[in-house]
């Protein structure tokens, strides 16, 4: 905006503005030698007949008059440029804290929120997931999706069809099939925000509640019913406290975090199994290409009496690696590996997901292809001392 307010009336329209309304209006407008001034933009948008011309036309005049505000310039983001049209001017909260602790040690203060939110592709997907800094905020008590939300259809080397509890024996057997649906639905939603961290500073830490709910469906088995085999359910909270510290290799160290889960069938004796854990976590990035995440647990003791699946935490294990690979705008490729020390046992998950159609204003879909292998102990709390090896073909929702 020019320093002199008397001159704003008469300001050009910006190009985009400019072709968008002429390629579309009359002959005469097009003749034009002074364009009018921006006030006057939505009028000529209004007048133009094509409706693709006329959306671009608003868009442009949209843009010309509340343009988005650019993400914060930290260390994983390449800087806002600098309008030529006017000196840059020290923004409002900046000499509000000039000379606080967090400019005292060298940290960005938080830029006005974008637009965009958990959303602005802008930011890295880490930083949107959490919600780790101003910019990505959206708010507390909205559900984001959490696990992906999926259906498929499963195929694998062999199923349980008469699961064992060191403590409460054998089950009745069932004719149970290999081929069956897996459903999976899972939520989040942000309880609280800014709990440890200033107004000031760059990074925003978060508490969250989490749900997942797993079920094996044997829909093609009519002969019994086509019962549901398995479900389970996982309500978790966890807080999440943000990072920024370089690693070696170019990689970022993002957040950190720990958290509290209940994980449990809600059968009956004898298969009932539950168990309780809190644990640590934490995940770096480089780039948009790469992520790595790190997760150790530690069961919480209950009386043996009551223990459905003692020794669980042998089977399943007692952390995981998950390393994440943009391969490329359409493909995800994923591995997990879970385990104890010494132990020998735990799994491995490899994964590829793909993009399937277009988002909202065309942005990019959340709706994925989703292949998935699995081998190992723990695909369901009923498996936990079962090996396992299962095929998965089917679709997954990232987020809504």
């Amino acid at each position: 905006m020019p320093a002199n307010p008397s001159h704003s009336l008469f300001k050009p329209l910006p190009l985009a503005l400019t072709l968008a309304c002429l390629g579309s209006a009359a002959p005469a407008m097009a003749a034009e030698t002074e364009l009018p001034p921006p006030e006057q933009g939505w009028r000529q948008c209004a007048a133009t007949t094509d409706n693709k011309a006329r959306l671009a036309c608003f868009d442009a005049w949209a843009q010309h008059e509340q343009p988005l505000t650019p993400p914060p310039a930290t260390g994983w983001t390449a800087p806002a440029t600098r309008s030529a049209e006017a000196p840059a001017q020290p923004a409002p909260a900046a000499v509000a804290n000039a000379g606080s602790p967090d400019q005292a040690q060298g940290l960005a203060l938080p830029a006005t929120p974008t637009n965009g939110g958990c959303r602005d592709p802008r930011y890295s997907e880490l930083s949107r997931y959490y919600e780790l800094e101003p910019g990505t905020d959206c708010g507390t008590f909205n559900f984001r999706g959490y696990r992906p939300l999926s259906v498929s259809v499963v195929a694998a080397g062999e199923v349980n069809q008469q699961p064992y509890s060191p403590t409460r024996g054998y089950a009745n057997e069932q004719p149970y099939q290999k081929h069956e649906m897996r459903l999976q639905l899972s939520a989040r939603t942000k309880v609280a925000s800014g709990l440890l961290t200033g107004p000031t500073s760059a990074g925003k830490d978060s508490l969250w509640f989490g749900y997942t709910q797993q079920s094996y469906w044997q829909l093609f088995n009519g002969d019994i019913s086509r019962p549901f085999r398995a479900t389970d359910h996982e309500p978790e909270v966890f807080y999440v406290y943000p990072t920024d510290a370089k690693l070696p290799f170019g990689w970022r160290w993002r957040y950190s975090g720990v958290g509290l889960s209940h994980q449990s069938n809600g059968q009956s004796e004898p298969l009932s199994r539950s168990w309780n854990r809190w644990y640590l976590m934490t995940g770096a990035e480089l780039g948009n290409r790469w992520q790595l995440h790190l997760k150790a647990w530690q069961r919480l003791r209950e009386n043996a009496a009551d223990d459905d699946n003692p020794h669980i935490q042998d089977y399943i294990g007692r952390g995981e690696v998950r390393l994440g690979w943009n391969v490329n705008e359409q493909n995800y490729v994923g591995v997990t590996a879970r385990g104890s020390l010494g132990k020998g046992k735990g799994s491995g998950r490899v994964e590829w997901l793909r993009t399937l159609g277009e988002g909202w204003n065309g942005g990019k879909s959340n709706l994925r292809l989703h292949v998935q292998l699995f081998s190992g102990y723990g695909d369901s709390m009923i498996d936990y001392n079962k090996k396992r090896t299962v095929l998965s073909v089917g679709f997954s929702l990232l987020d809504f």
